[in-house]
């Protein structure tokens, strides 16, 4: 593992902000525990931490998980020094600046100059939001998403008291608006969720098909880009269809980009976006307790979460001070090495006969997708052998996922097979670094598949 250089620079910024306060008379905190005893509990903290996955290093190439930028880390850390509250200014006054910056600079993304929006707790809380903003202003009203959307809005319409409705995906993961129309026809339709990065294979629906659906039938518009909003900054990198429903994001009325995905930033840093301001008029309260010391906007006034760590919003301040969110600036670069590894390990799988990726084609972002091609063998054991796969990989260092997916998105040849889900691999490359080591990662799942197909 390489020198991690955070501890030193937080050390010195942790000077740095103890001397702005040191005209306050000095007191000893009470229950303060020695350092011997502090160094044995931490020690002890670091050995129980080690039964993890190495999220960190470009050998894990299985879930959703980005390392925080190390900038991320120490900003973080040195906002606990305060621990400041964004609910109300009174809790966090620094903290919660930062956030209405580091937000607008995320919406700008997006081209909106004016909208409603904040961090949120998690990418969960933040779709609860725009689905809860939906049942607002659509009352009684279904909402429709893809059957490949996270499945957090159909739980989420249940919590709300919503119908919720799942319509087909196409066999590249995609919502189908052909079956969309169909539901749209029955005139209850009040909001359709559009998805821009599906868990599964990192499908993009066809937001700009989606719109012009909503000129006829009048619905909102919810993009879920939880996973893939920041590839917005490299629309015109992506094939034509993908690049089209990136570019039409801005014409949604709410939005969901997690930070802690590809923004780089810790667990959890959720955001929602509306674009319309006025619709802070849904979320207004009354607090006498917490709202005393600023006639300014409290964050609190436009969230349905109360208590949220300002240390989130500090962190992603230093982050996109350091990496401004804009096209071919270092962040835009980073996301483009990631699809770059996804499409290079894809080339790969569909230059070998014993692999069969998603027949629909390339990676639309930097998930790949994909399980062993034997003709003979029906979906059950093809789920079998890619949990052998599986296995035999984190046996060598690296680390693969496993999703469940439709068999005919694979052209099995055969109907009975094509109408069964089955167990593939999965590969989430959203490290920059992975680019760079997919001559490693390919050594090792080459060996991986070997052992298993000769067993």
């Amino acid at each position: 593992m390489a020198k991690d250089p955070v501890p030193e620079l937080l050390s010195r910024a942790t000077e740095a902000l103890e001397a702005e306060f040191e005209a306050l008379p000095r007191f000893e905190t009470e229950s303060m525990p020695g350092a011997r005893e502090l160094s044995g509990v931490l020690e002890e903290t670091a050995r129980r931490l080690v039964d993890n996955y190495p999220y960190f290093h470009p050998l894990y190439a299985g879930q959703m998980l980005k390392p925080p930028h190390p900038v991320a880390r120490a900003a973080y850390a040195l906002a606990m020094k305060i621990n400041p509250n964004n609910h109300a200014l009174d809790g966090g006054r620094a903290s919660s600046a930062m956030e209405m910056e580091a937000v607008r600079e995320i919406a700008a993304m997006f081209g909106w100059k004016e909208f409603l929006g904040h961090l949120t707790s998690s990418g969960t809380l933040a779709n609860l939001e725009a689905l809860w903003m939906a049942g607002q202003q659509k009352p009684g009203k279904r909402i429709v998403g893809s059957e490949q959307a996270h499945y957090t809005h159909q739980r989420i319409s249940g919590v709300l008291k919503l119908a919720y409705t799942s319509v087909a995906a196409d066999r590249c993961g995609r919502m189908d608006l052909n079956a969309l129309e169909e539901e749209l026809r029955k005139g209850d339709v009040g909001a359709v969720v559009a998805t821009l990065g599906t868990t599964a294979i990192g499908a993009v629906d066809p937001l700009d098909g989606i719109l012009k659906l909503k000129e006829r039938y009048g619905f909102r518009v919810h993009v879920d880009a939880a996973y893939g909003g920041y590839f917005r900054l490299i629309a015109d990198e992506l094939q034509e269809t993908t690049g089209r429903a990136f570019e039409a994001v801005g014409e949604a009325d709410s939005i969901v980009i997690d930070p802690h995905k590809h923004g780089l930033q810790p667990y959890g840093c959720g955001c929602v976006l509306f674009r319309d301001p006025a619709e802070g008029r849904f979320y207004k309260h009354d607090s006498p307790a917490t709202y005393f010391t600023s006639s300014d906007l409290h964050l609190g006034q436009i969230s349905l979460e109360c208590s949220r760590a300002g240390a989130g919003a500090v962190a992603l301040w230093a982050t996109q001070r350091l990496l401004p969110l804009v096209p071919n600036g270092e962040f835009a670069r980073g996301l483009a090495k990631c699809r770059a590894a996804a499409l290079e390990l894809d080339r790969r799988l569909r230059a070998e006969a014993r692999f069969a990726p998603l027949a629909a084609g390339k990676p639309e972002l930097d998930i790949v997708v994909w399980t062993l091609a034997l003709r003979a063998a029906d979906s059950g054991m093809k789920s079998e052998q890619a949990q052998s796969v599986f296995d035999a990989c984190a046996a060598r260092g690296l680390h693969l996922a496993l999703v469940q997916l439709p068999a005919k998105w694979f052209r099995t040849g055969d109907r009975a097979e094509d109408a069964r889900t089955m167990t593939c691999l999965r590969s989430v490359l959203m490290k920059p670094e992975h680019e760079a080591w997919m001559d490693e990662i390919w050594k090792r799942l080459s060996a991986a598949c070997g052992e298993v197909l000769t067993a």
